[in-house]
């Protein structure tokens, strides 16, 4: 990425740009594990963790919803497999 890249403004402020961008860059390689670990907590923390309720009902629904799709596909597949043989035996007697 080099001045050229940045269609408004002049090219000082392009680079100007580019140079902060590169700075906060290279910020960000220079954090710490042990300051990785700790933000990791600190974002672990505000996740809301669905129930165990919650949990079962979408793993019971999601079985539900396969089940269904696995016979859908089922069918489908069962009629192409016999408008297919219909087909053939149809350009067999002919």
């Amino acid at each position: 990425m080099d001045c050229t890249d940045f269609p408004e403004g002049n090219g000082q402020q392009a680079h100007a740009r580019l140079a902060a961008d590169q700075s906060r860059i290279s910020e960000v390689a220079k954090t710490s594990p042990s300051e990785f670990i700790r933000q990791v907590r600190a974002e672990t923390a505000k996740v809301v963790w669905p129930t165990r309720r919650e949990t079962v009902m979408t793993a019971v629904m999601v079985v539900i919803m396969t089940s269904l799709l696995a016979i859908f596909f089922l069918g489908v597949d069962t009629f192409f497999d016999t408008l297919v043989k219909f087909l053939l035996s149809l350009a067999q007697k002919g």
